[in-house]
């Protein structure tokens, strides 16, 4: 069997989750006998080399309506359904946070997408998502599709609340580089250390984390370099941002286990996360993690982690405080070794690829 997974063009120039799941997935899918060639949304792709196509992120629609109708394949779809909404209207500053004031979560996306692609900043592959819009063009994708692959349960019923469109889905997990995270000998923890590893953007919140934990006893690492868009959103961290924390710029995964073997606390407030890769490994590595209570987090980490609101600084300290005085949650820690691997993760992708083909 082949497949294409076909994302988004600025997967490697724009790095993010979605990049590390596409080319992790991609890798355990070789390692049991099935080639997925990663393609960008903006190549040729002759669809007669592939069984069937693998899209990713349903809220670029326009990257999935050309390619699914161009090539008359099969195809499945990992949804990536992050909802900006809350963040669009209570954080994001300018003249696009006033615009977004007064619309639904979808037509804003739809403005986001036709903006890029006015700026030249994307593409836009279907001219039809300019006439069908942002919210029928995903219905019609969920309609066409084979499968839905989301990254969890919750994901999936929020997928069905916002479009109502009934598909047969296979819950897909979030992983882990198993060949990275994983604790190798005794973790010697530093209860003042907490790192944040995450794009450095208004959804990430790492504006308010930095208000929250300003010259207080904690040492703030925060990893990961500015969004596209976000200088002035990072340049705004840089000022405000107290001698106690420290701006690494972006690492490479080899680099962030050093300091996951160390940290006691990763913390990620953001406004909204499927689950957060960083969160998953830094919690492989024995560290207590601090999370957003928006978005999927929940089926993840149940009562294993340490839950903020975003936009109180006072409950992301009060949960820093928290995460970093309780033992490790070594059962946490199991949980991702079992269950959240890229192994994992293929293999259930392999188990869709294989029911499609049958049927």
């Amino acid at each position: 069997m082949k497949v294409a997974f076909i994302t988004r063009s600025t997967l490697y120039k724009v790095p993010g989750g979605d990049t590390e799941q596409i080319v992790q997935t991609a890798k355990c899918l070789a390692e049991i006998g099935t080639k997925a060639d990663i393609r960008l949304t903006d190549e040729q792709i002759n669809y007669r080399n592939y069984d069937l196509l693998h899209f990713f992120n349903i809220i670029r629609p326009s990257d999935i309506l050309y390619h699914a109708t161009k090539s008359n394949k099969p195809f499945v779809i990992s949804p990536n359904l992050i909802d900006y909404s809350e963040y669009d209207k209570k954080q994001r500053r300018g003249i696009s946070g006033l615009i977004f004031q007064f619309f639904s979560a979808d037509t804003n996306e739809y403005l986001k997408t036709l903006s890029r692609w006015l700026l030249n900043k994307d593409v836009l592959k279907s001219k039809s998502y300019v006439r069908m819009g942002h919210k029928r063009s995903i219905r019609e994708i969920l309609k066409k599709t084979s499968l839905v692959l989301p990254n969890s349960n919750s994901e999936q019923a929020f997928l069905k609340r916002t479009y109502d469109v009934e598909r047969p889905y296979y819950v897909v997990p979030n992983g882990i580089n198993t060949n990275l995270f994983v604790p190798n000998g005794p973790l010697l923890k530093d209860n003042n250390l907490v790192v944040c590893a995450a794009r450095i953007e208004g959804l990430k919140n790492q504006l308010n984390l930095i208000r929250a934990l300003n010259n207080s006893p904690f040492t703030v690492l925060i990893v990961g370099e500015a969004a596209p868009n976000q200088n002035k959103y990072y340049k705004k961290c840089r000022e405000i941002a107290a001698h106690n924390i420290i701006f690494s710029g972006r690492l490479a995964q080899k680099e962030l286990v050093a300091f996951y073997r160390r940290a006691k606390v990763h913390v990620l407030p953001s406004w909204f996360e499927t689950c957060g890769l960083s969160t998953l490994e830094a919690a492989a590595m024995g560290c207590n993690v601090v999370i957003t209570d928006k978005g999927y987090t929940r089926e993840y980490f149940g009562d294993d982690a340490f839950y903020c609101d975003p936009s109180d600084p006072a409950s992301i300290l009060n949960a820093v405080k928290q995460a970093s005085k309780s033992d490790c949650h070594k059962e946490l820690q199991k949980k991702i070794l079992n269950n959240y691997t890229w192994q994992r993760a293929a293999a259930v992708t392999l188990k869709a690829y294989k029911k499609i083909i049958a049927d």
